[in-house]
């Protein structure tokens, strides 16, 4: 459906593409990869026919509808919802047309158009238009709201539900994932699930790849290659081939060993607890991802704290919020060195709230907030990019914060941040966001902070350098607090998490997996309410009576039911393991030699063909137990 011939592609004095052949197939889930500047946006523009080749052609099949997020989005009066049913165009023409022929009072062209307007989903699209704001984290009171009046964050959010309203044949997402909390992300990831046309998706974020793309398309060097397969196979295959590289192997080998020394130190404190396990194995996973990302320029590190007192920070029964409204009550917590704990909850909760309160940066209402003497935050936070002095370079910046320091160790200092050559004498104001996410986190990790508080690090930041920051927190000797929405940062670098939610922050006491089912099983939950209709309560001996034999009844009813519900967790627990040899099968290097080619194909088969089930069964089972609560209840 989609043709890349001889595809050559030059900006200003830059070759992005050279010579690329490739096509991709209805109903594939293309997930683009590469570093940050090699192309990804450039290769969706060709596709929207933005843009042109210098040489070869792209070509789409024919009567194909291509939805995208705009960039860009109007401060325009129409009501939210109103700007989501813009995305399906035919919708609004069919609206425009049923208007003239009522108009002119032509029934017969009335009654064709009504046709088309069932045919495609007409009468439902206003809840289908609600039910992608509310998983984008939209409230019911927002709908009517003029588009003009969102910020900008939540504008894109607008977009995106927008584009997926389009009723599309080829879904380009770019970065879909940066405007979104974690909870919008776990909607998003079943939605794409379930999207039945073809799918190309930018992202960094290496959890939505894997769950959401079979085949990844990697730019490098000026080309683009299609590998079977999703984020984590290509990475096993990247792998492979940098081992036959000398001095590449050279540098996986000490990856190796420096990614088991934490992952042996973090096994000998940690509990059997589910959480610590699932820990574990995302250390394990690091390995591997090491090894795949050895060529990589970004390779720094967090220099010891100078001190680290015991407690760093201590809350008690404190109250924070704004205009003299608490939004966090009751808040209990102690930040001690080694402790990394993961904020969870929808966006709006609270979790930048509680971060700017441990940041100093919002006064108490309540409560008692103890700082340790000693304490030395690093603060990282979405505005701090734009607090950079733009007509300053990166060598200035640093010098501001070390002017004994020698300009050469700078230099070298913010070489290991990718900053090397003319970037590091280049003004701010012309870097992308994620040149100065990274320069941010630089000046950051100079100044050996204690206590570190990350408000979405990640954004803007492409795998490699979510990578390093990954490897460079395990060796963090202080205490942190961090809000993502990259599960495989949370997963890698947390030990604890907090849900942030009505008012209060409280441990929480499961994995990112745990979080994502209750996630989706309370999205259901909320869905039932909203339909379920209570009658009036009648205390008569006669409804007393009733209700008895309706209770005797419902037991009776219920048991095929709890019968389902006890199957389908056995096959789930069942495929789990199943699916845990594969991918254990999967991470032996020797299957990526080139012998062993077909032996590969079947088990990434087996994989695909496991984990399409599982969904399937957990879908069932998720669907089996509302059921049974919804009769028994």
């Amino acid at each position: 459906m989609l043709n890349f011939s001889d595809v050559s592609v030059r900006r200003g004095p830059r070759v992005l593409f050279s010579h690329v052949t490739l096509t991709i197939h209805q109903g594939q889930r293309v997930g683009v990869t590469g570093a940050n500047g090699c192309g990804k946006s450039t290769l969706f523009a060709l596709v929207r026919d933005e843009i042109h080749c210098d040489v070869g052609e792209v070509a789409l099949a024919n009567g194909l509808v291509v939805a995208h997020v705009a960039q860009e989005t109007p401060a325009l009066a129409v009501p939210a919802i109103e700007y989501v049913l813009d995305g399906d165009r035919e919708l609004r023409q069919i609206e425009a047309d049923l208007a003239a022929a009522e108009a002119a009072d032509n029934g017969e062209r009335q009654a064709v158009l009504h046709g088309r307007f069932d045919a495609i989903g007409g009468y439902s699209a206003r809840s289908r238009a609600a039910r992608l704001l509310s998983g984008l984290g939209f409230v019911d009171s927002q709908y009517q709201r003029p588009v003009a009046e969102f910020s900008g964050g939540w504008r894109m959010r607008l977009n995106l539900a927008q584009a997926l309203m389009c009723r599309s044949d080829l879904l380009l997402l770019d970065e879909p994932t940066n405007h979104l909390d974690l909870d919008a992300v776990i909607w998003l990831q079943e939605w794409l699930k379930a999207y039945p046309g073809t799918l190309m998706l930018i992202s960094h974020d290496r959890d939505f790849l894997d769950d959401v793309s079979d085949t990844i398309l990697h730019i490098e060097q000026q080309n683009a290659t299609l590998y079977r397969g999703n984020y984590s196979s290509f990475e096993r295959y990247r792998v492979e081939q940098l081992k036959q590289q000398a001095a590449a192997f050279e540098r996986q080998q000490r990856e190796i060993a420096h990614v088991r020394s934490f992952v042996d130190r973090f096994k000998a404190k940690a509990s059997k607890a589910k959480q610590a396990q699932s820990r574990i194995k995302t250390l394990e996973r690091m390995e591997l991802i090491a090894q795949a990302h050895v060529d990589t320029p970004f390779t720094f590190s967090f220099r010891p704290a100078e001190k680290l007192p015991r407690p760093l920070l201590k809350l008690e029964h404190v109250a924070v919020g704004y205009g003299g409204h608490a939004l966090l009550q009751d808040v209990n917590l102690v930040l001690s060195p080694g402790d990394r704990i993961g904020l969870l909850g929808a966006n709006g909760a609270g979790k930048s709230t509680l971060i700017k309160l441990l940041a100093d940066s919002l006064p108490l209402m309540a409560g008692e907030a103890t700082r340790a003497k000693d304490l030395r935050l690093g603060y990282f936070a979405q505005h701090q990019l734009e607090q950079l002095d733009a007509e300053a370079t990166p060598l200035a910046h640093m010098l501001k914060l070390a002017p004994k320091e020698s300009d050469q160790n700078l230099r070298n200092y913010l070489g290991s941040f990718g900053f090397s050559g003319e970037r590091v004498d280049t003004v701010v104001g012309s870097f992308s966001g994620g040149e100065k996410a990274r320069l941010v986190l630089a000046m950051l990790v100079y100044q050996r902070p204690n206590l570190l508080l990350l408000d979405e690090p990640t954004n803007h930041l492409d795998i490699d350098m979510r990578t390093a920051l990954a490897m460079a927190l395990q060796e963090f000797d202080g205490a942190m607090v961090i809000v993502s929405h990259d599960r495989y940062m949370l997963d890698s670098v947390c030990d604890d998490f907090i849900h942030v939610a009505d008012g209060r922050a409280d441990v929480f006491r499961g994995d990112l997996e745990d979080y994502r089912r209750w996630r989706l099983e309370q999205a259901r939950s909320e869905r039932r309410q909203e339909v379920e209709v209570k009658p009036d309560a009648d205390h008569s001996a006669a409804a007393r009576k009733q209700q008895r034999q309706q209770s005797a009844e419902k037991r009776k009813q219920s048991q095929p039911l709890r019968k389902e519900v006890q199957r389908l967790e056995a096959r789930m627990e069942s495929l789990g393991r199943e699916l845990a040899l594969v991918e254990q099968r999967l991470a032996d290097g020797e299957l990526y030699q080139v012998a062993a080619k077909d032996e590969l194909q079947r088990y990434l088969t087996q994989q695909a063909e496991l984990k399409r089930e599982l969904q399937q069964v957990e879908e069932a089972w998720l669907e089996a137990s509302e059921a049974l609560e919804a009769l028994e209840g």
